[in-house]
């Protein structure tokens, strides 16, 4: 599955109710300047539109932070000025992250009657425990409803995330959170390991050795289990932590991890041009008096190797399961790419971490070899 002339369009709401005590994403919970950080990213929206050769937009994605908390009135400025700047007549995709407790018909309705046609809902576990200790605003009755209202409304496209590996007596936790999952019959779940980011209360926690690193059979275990049941259940596991219904892929992200271009608007958002990437300040009020006062994008320049896109293509294209072309490996890098790695591949081949696809193009990780990945990965970069 390929999207050789996509242009995605990603959007950085930089605004939450609280913390949640593993992420490390860019946000403030300090919403007092939502209407001027809107107006810089509907500038610098303008200011992008000769970003990338290809100006007609096949992807939009708000992300953040929490994009359900922003006002409709400002959700309807940014779509506003994404199609009058850009060519929005072939979108295929257009995704709102959202978390269970911001949604209501009302809203929910607004947001179609926007042209957002899929959700991304935040709900992380299904367990009430486990929803304090992550330090989620929501309950779990409020995430079934949630589902409920949006199927009302007319939404047909969701997304789920959940995230395993939390700490607990046993598995059976996770098992009944896969089971409601299961239950909720929709068409893409993301299942994030719990990870232990240094700048997060977790991370803090770790450090003042309050809290006990993830062993990794207890996360090894949980994946297994995660892997088993939804394919059981007639999922795709597409990508690592991704799993869909028969064609029911995130466009969006699947752009991502095959190294198309994006834009990527808001303060923390990164883009790249399929040569280098910028990446914009991750600090809300230098990013609006940036733009607003001083009519300068505060955003760096990041000018990547032709290693460093080889070895970011191996990266992302070996989670999925289409794999990497190792034609497309020996074009970036400018040399034969199998040729550098022949040993290393051949070992891989042997012991059964990588395999190739039907056509021989291809190569790709196994399914049981996935836990792998990161460390498979590593072995092939190019310096």
């Amino acid at each position: 599955m390929t999207f050789p002339s996509l242009a995605g369009l990603y959007l950085h709401i930089p605004f939450c109710k609280q913390a949640c005590h593993y992420c490390d994403f860019h946000f403030s919970t300090n919403r007092s300047n939502q209407e001027a950080m809107v107006a810089a990213m509907v500038q610098e929206i303008k200011w992008r539109h000769n970003y990338l050769p290809e100006k007609s937009l096949q992807t939009i994605y708000f992300g953040g932070g929490t994009p359900s908390l922003l006002p409709t009135p400002l959700l309807a400025a940014l779509l506003e000025a994404i199609h009058q700047t850009f060519d929005t007549s072939a979108l295929r995709e257009v995704t709102l992250e959202a978390n269970p407790d911001d949604l209501n018909p009302a809203v929910l309705q607004a947001w179609y009657d926007l042209g957002i046609r899929r959700l991304s809902v935040g709900i992380q576990s299904f367990n009430e425990q486990h929803l304090r200790y992550l330090n989620r605003a929501h309950d779990a009755a409020q995430a079934l409803r949630g589902v409920d209202m949006a199927r009302r409304v007319g939404f047909e496209a969701f997304s789920i995330d959940l995230i395993y590996a939390i700490p607990a007596e046993s598995h059976r936790v996770w098992e009944a959170d896969l089971a409601q999952a299961l239950a909720l019959d929709v068409s893409h779940i993301s299942a994030y390991c719990l990870t232990i980011e240094e700048r997060t209360v977790f991370g803090n926690r770790l450090a003042k050795g309050l809290m006990a690193p993830i062993p990794d059979q207890w996360a090894a275990t949980q994946f297994e289990m995660l892997t088993q049941a939804l394919g059981d259940a007639g999922y795709e596991h597409y990508e690592i932590s991704n799993f869909a219904r028969q064609g029911r892929y995130a466009i969006h992200n699947t752009a991502y991890w095959q190294m198309k271009p994006y834009i990527g608007i808001g303060p923390g958002a990164h883009a790249f041009d399929g040569q280098n990437r910028h990446a914009n300040v991750a600090n809300n009020a230098r990013y609006i008096r940036s733009i607003l006062q001083e009519n300068t994008l505060p955003a760096t320049l990041e000018v990547l190797s032709p290693a460093d896109r080889a070895n970011e293509l191996l990266l992302v294209g070996l989670r999925t399961q289409w794999g990497v072309s190792v034609a497309a490996l020996s074009q970036l890098l400018g040399q034969d790419w199998y040729i550098y790695n022949q040993t290393t591949v051949e070992a891989h081949l042997a012991q059964a971490w990588l395999e190739w696809t039907a056509d021989g193009q291809r190569l790709r990780i196994p399914p049981q070899a996935r836990l792998l990945a990161d460390h498979i990965c590593a072995t092939l970069f190019v310096d």
